[in-house]
């Protein structure tokens, strides 16, 4: 992993060999020729955004890329995490196919988590592999969803459950279009942030303690440091263990509450930052009833979770028995092993581990972290 930069953009490199390739952070990137010089010049280009997106910014993508490309179409899906669904795979796998795409078609995804990791599922499936470049929207996007090759659809049993490992040709994060993100989206974006730094650099959750209000006003400085640094940690992450087989696991912090929030509120209810950032005071409770952190640290993050305007308490999605319903959602995570739940917890401040913990003492913590 590299980074170079300077004064409008800088770049970080996710080092995979031959499948390696830059995320550029800056301002103006939709705008600029060089942030898209990794893509593959060809005949037909298909920019793949969302209802919401895509009247604000798909036509001008649009006209940077007929500089590259003879022809490009758009399309824009329905928005929302309740469509990350086949049925919405199926319409980029339909307009592909009528309009002749080819295997030097190139994809580019422009919208938040779910735009990015259906257009990087269809181009890995698409003639069984097609070029596509992420250019994410939200900060959510930025910082973790379109870096490291991970696509995927969901399931009714779980989140992400669908999908492959397929790399991008490139991540073009321009920070001004977080400008027009609604408030709710942006908080969503900073428990992806947040994360990075009780799993891998306390340093970096003491400078997001002390931005954090220049973060949510969108000072450009603020979250300009914020995605380079966040992409620099899964980059690193991603550079070790690109298919999660093992250190990878660590950047679910929180991630298996939150999945099966959102899969038993049903998809869309909370946004994915959400449930993950409630689900990262969960893990972070049940990482001291293992005698791994103490009371303090739970303290520090949950404030700093509040902070970033994000819900500090887990969702009631079953009444008559809410722990239970939970243990039966995260049976299907992906880091179950043989029906056993593993969960990522911290292992000492700036440091995780994937392991498992007794039902019994899950139950304590999902009871006590929940809302009435």
């Amino acid at each position: 992993m590299s980074v170079t930069s300077s004064p409008v953009q800088q770049r970080v490199r996710i080092a995979l060999g031959e499948r390696s390739y830059d995320i550029a952070i800056g301002v103006g990137l939709l705008d600029d020729p060089a942030a898209f010089e990794a893509a593959r010049a060809g005949s037909t280009a298909l920019i793949v955004s969302n209802t919401t997106v895509a009247p604000l910014y798909a036509e001008r993508l649009a006209r940077q890329l007929r500089q590259r490309h003879a022809q490009v179409r758009q399309m824009a899906l329905p928005d929302g995490e309740q469509h990350k669904s086949w049925e919405t795979l199926k319409l980029i796998f339909d307009e592909l196919l009528s309009s002749g795409a080819d295997r030097k078609t190139t994809l580019y995804a422009l919208g938040g988590g779910v735009v990015g990791d259906m257009t990087g599922f269809a181009a890995a499936c698409y003639m069984r592999g097609v070029p596509f470049v992420q250019v994410p929207t939200t900060l959510l996007a930025q910082v973790d969803s379109s870096v490291g090759g991970k696509t995927a659809i969901n399931h009714p049993f779980g989140k992400n459950m669908i999908g492959a490992f397929y790399q991008p040709l490139a991540v073009v994060c321009d920070l001004d279009l977080l400008k027009t993100l609604p408030v709710r989206e942006l908080s969503a974006g900073l428990a992806e942030v947040i994360k990075y730094g009780p799993i891998a650099d306390m340093d970096f959750l003491g400078w997001i303690e002390s931005h954090i209000d220049a973060l949510r006003a969108c000072d450009p400085a603020a979250l300009a440091h914020a995605v380079r640094r966040s992409c620099e940690i899964k980059a690193e992450v991603v550079g070790q263990d690109e298919r999660e087989s093992g250190l990878r696991a660590i950047l679910n912090f929180g991630h298996t509450f939150g999945h099966a929030i959102e899969a038993g509120m049903g998809y869309g209810a909370w946004l994915h930052g959400e449930a993950v950032g409630a689900g990262m005071v969960m893990a972070a409770e049940l990482s001291r009833e293992l005698g791994l952190v103490d009371a303090a640290f739970v303290r520090r993050l949950t404030a700093l979770i509040d902070r970033a305007g994000l819900p500090t308490r887990g969702a009631v999605i079953d009444a008559d028995d809410n722990a239970g319903r939970y243990l039966e959602l995260m049976r299907v995570d992906k880091k179950a092993e043989g029906g056993e739940i593993r969960f990522v917890v911290i292992d000492g401040p700036g440091r995780a581990v994937v392991r498992p913990a007794p039902d019994a003492l899950v139950r304590q913590v999902i009871d006590r972290c929940c809302a009435e």
